[in-house]
């Protein structure tokens, strides 16, 4: 990729949705600033639970036509995040869904929790080394909640990270590129609480109302580095949001997964800064602060 724009951000999630969750507002923001915001998603998400009955025969244990489904679901809400770089680790079906920890799906040898990290961190490597990032956003070492998958999307970024910069590392995958900061996605236990009492005071059509703690990658206030405040980005994250149909209902400024239980759709977006220099102000407000054009 020739020409590249001056702030370069790359993303690397599990499954589809989960990159909306987690960072929709701020791939919105950046990408409506002009920065190249990438994505690569490790999975069709094809293990996943369908909400809606009507597309109950995508399912994995009946069609198993869920993959491709999400596929297009991605791109839909892509369009609406303004986000036009998204990509399938090693390609669309390279590394199949794990299931949740413990499932059976977990020792399929196709499934990426099997997959060989430096195998697939080579993959990564070559998107690293085509669109130099400065900014890598991914899970922490848990994988926020302990999904196998998320947790092997957490390796196989840290893992990029260090094999991109190297510059015995396949020269086949272009020139060396090291990155500037390594941000992991978190929430403030303030703003879940927050978030959780006006829901709780709105009331929504959900079943119930989700257990805070159960949140992926609550840390305390004093572990956030980064605050972007996507309000001006709410109404393109939650049509993301809808566009992830099979996995997520909204309600208004809150949603819920398939155990429809409802919790709070957050347009503040917060991180943890584990590689790299932090700006002059804490917590940040923009990731790429400290930086020099590059």
């Amino acid at each position: 990729m020739t020409d590249l724009p001056a702030r370069r951000l790359l993303l690397v999630h599990a499954h589809p949705d989960d990159e909306t969750i987690n960072n929709g507002a701020t791939m919105a923001k950046y990408a409506s600033e002009g920065a190249l915001v990438t994505l690569v998603t490790c999975t069709l998400g094809e293990e996943g639970e369908v909400i809606p009955p009507e597309l109950a025969h995508l399912a994995p244990d009946r069609e198993d036509a869920l993959g491709p489904h999400r596929m297009g679901e991605l791109a839909a809400a892509m369009a609406e995040l303004g986000v036009t770089d998204h990509r399938f680790l090693g390609g669309p079906g390279r590394y199949r869904d794990s299931g949740m920890m413990g499932v059976e799906q977990n020792d399929r040898p196709e499934c990426f929790w099997r997959a060989d990290v430096d195998e697939a961190a080579a993959c990564l490597v070559e998107v690293m080394r085509q669109v130099r990032p400065q900014v890598l956003v991914t899970y922490d070492e848990n994988g926020g909640y302990g999904h196998p998958d998320h947790i092997q999307a957490h390796r196989v970024a840290m893992r990029a990270a260090e094999l991109a910069a190297e510059r015995a590392f396949r020269r086949d995958l272009g020139e060396p590129h090291t990155i500037d900061k390594i941000y992991w996605n978190c929430l403030p236990r303030s703003v879940v609480a927050a978030g959780f009492a006006r829901l709780r005071e709105t009331g929504v059509t959900f079943g119930g109302v989700a257990e805070p703690e159960d949140l992926p990658g609550v840390v305390e206030d004093a572990e956030v580095t980064a605050r972007i405040d996507g309000r001006p980005y709410a109404a393109a994250k939650t049509a993301a949001m809808r566009a992830h149909a099979t996995q997520i209902a909204v309600d208004g400024a809150f949603f819920a997964l398939s155990n429809d239980l409802g919790q709070p759709l957050l347009v503040e977006e917060h991180y943890r800064l584990v590689i790299g220099k932090p700006g002059a102000d804490l917590p940040e407000t923009d990731l790429f602060a400290g930086l020099v054009a590059s």
